[in-house]
């Protein structure tokens, strides 16, 4: 067990917070189990200019929680059939989060945040759940240190539509051995 991550950490740059998630560990407490993953990969949306961010298209039912406090899940259904998990991030009023998209758990890399979210169980009944509470699914810090040569950084993934901010450089990947064993489920 590491230190839950405070609401603090989460009030930060986005694309910082983004970048310093990376190694941290997603826990997922679902009463039958208790599941632990290493954030391996991870993508930063940055408030209602960047095209990609669901927030550009305005305060919505749907995207209400991205203007809420940080800290806070924002779980959303993606293609009708996969649930997306996100964190807010930057101050309350400012639309910004940021998406999980693998973990490393029990040496197996489970990549895609479609395939993430099944792993840990994680749905809609999630969205706008205090993700620094320390219950049913948080943030840890449990101390790792990351050779920073191993922490890469891309263009974003699936956002072609948004132009130019597709190819803004905020997801964080870092390569890792369980690359070639990846979970699928």
């Amino acid at each position: 067990m590491g230190e839950v991550l405070p609401r603090s950490y989460f009030a930060g740059s986005t694309v910082e917070v983004a970048r310093s998630l990376i190694g941290k560990y997603l826990v997922r407490d679902n009463g039958a189990e208790l599941m632990a993953g290493r954030i391996i990969e991870v993508e930063a949306y940055v408030g209602p200019e960047d095209k990609a961010c669901h927030a550009s298209k305005g305060r919505t039912a749907r995207t209400e929680v991205l203007f809420g406090p940080p800290g806070m899940a924002y779980v959303y259904l993606c293609y009708g059939m996969h649930e997306m998990l996100n964190v807010v991030t930057e101050q309350d009023g400012y639309p910004a989060a940021i998406l999980l998209r693998a973990v490393e758990c029990n040496g197996l890399l489970i990549d895609g945040p479609g395939r993430l979210t099944r792993a840990f169980s994680i749905d809609r009944r999630l969205n706008r759940w205090d993700l620094t509470a320390g219950a049913m699914l948080w943030f840890e810090d449990r101390g790792d240190s990351l050779p920073q040569e191993a922490l890469k950084t891309y263009p974003r993934i699936g956002v072609d539509y948004a132009g130019e901010w597709a190819k803004k450089p905020w997801r964080f990947r870092l390569q890792t051995e369980a690359g070639s064993r990846r979970k699928k489920r």
